[in-house]
């Protein structure tokens, strides 16, 4: 308890204007979104990522901005009605959408992108895979900002440990527990991105598949080691075998990016070229 590191009295609240409030969730969520936006555009424009010219221009991922937003709100909070806590909303279902009471299921979220990409990509003519690669590769952007803004929340907190930089935090009793909202935005923002953006200069947007498998499984991993250092969700607790949920939705996921990478390698030969310059 001498080590503990006090909760920072963060107002989860950004900003007032009037009866509206505007919280750092909400913020994390539109920054995310605009900064993976200016990412992919450059991607889109950088013809060396792709050997030629991209399947897509930026007005069409302008354009899909809209829809793959949708799909992340929307996925995100019927998976966590359904993956998190079905009986409690079956039993409140005007709470459904109350999303300022918190909420979000990323694998959800993941499934409401997917959606959105096949939507899109077809209305358009547009290589599902190529799409999909493109806002896979500016995801980790969006995860980053998001788990600042769960710490910012005093949100999702680990579980209970002696570390010197254990946090007490409000809600989560008196002892120190782990950081893991900051240590999931480390990994699961900083180094998939770095990860992915290594493979996008090497060539791997001419294998479509490959950035979205290289995501889906970077991803799964990392939530995996993440929540070996996270409170599991208390409605839920450990479930089969001591595994939480985030393991357990984590692990299909993980099989989905191997089954990608795999099929975009044969479809390539296995071929990769030398590291183009970062945008």
């Amino acid at each position: 308890m001498l080590y503990a590191i006090p909760f920072p009295a963060f107002d989860p609240v950004l900003v007032h204007l009037g009866p509206v409030a505007i919280r750092w969730y909400a913020l994390a969520y539109i920054a995310g979104i605009l900064a993976g936006w200016l990412y992919a555009r450059a991607l889109i424009r950088n013809p060396t990522y792709w050997g030629g010219t991209a399947p897509m221009t930026v007005v069409d991922f302008d354009d899909f901005v809209l829809w793959v937003t949708l799909g992340i709100i929307l996925g995100g909070r019927i998976g966590y009605v359904l993956f998190y806590n079905l009986s409690y909303f079956i039993a409140n279902p005007t709470e459904i959408v109350q999303l300022w009471k918190g909420g979000m299921s990323f694998h959800g979220g993941f499934l409401g992108c997917v959606a959105a990409v096949i939507l899109f990509a077809r209305l358009r003519g547009i290589p599902v895979l190529s799409l999909g690669d493109i806002t896979c590769a500016a995801g980790p952007i969006g995860l980053f900002l998001g788990r600042i803004a769960n710490f910012i929340n005093g949100e999702l907190w680990g579980r209970v440990t002696d570390v010197p930089w254990g946090v007490v935090f409000p809600g989560g009793g008196p002892l120190p527990r782990h950081p893991s909202q900051l240590y999931e935005a480390g990994l699961e923002g900083i180094v998939l991105f770095v990860i992915l953006n290594v493979l996008v200069r090497r060539g791997a947007l001419e294998r479509p598949g490959a950035i979205t498998g290289a995501f889906a499984l970077g991803y799964g991993a990392m939530r995996i080691f993440g929540e070996l250092f996270r409170e599991p969700d208390v409605q839920l607790g450990f479930l089969w075998q001591g595994l939480t949920m985030g393991m357990l939705l984590s692990l299909p996921l993980m099989l989905f990016g191997i089954a990608l990478i795999v099929a975009a390698r044969r479809r390539a030969g296995g071929t990769a070229r030398p590291a183009a310059p970062a945008p």
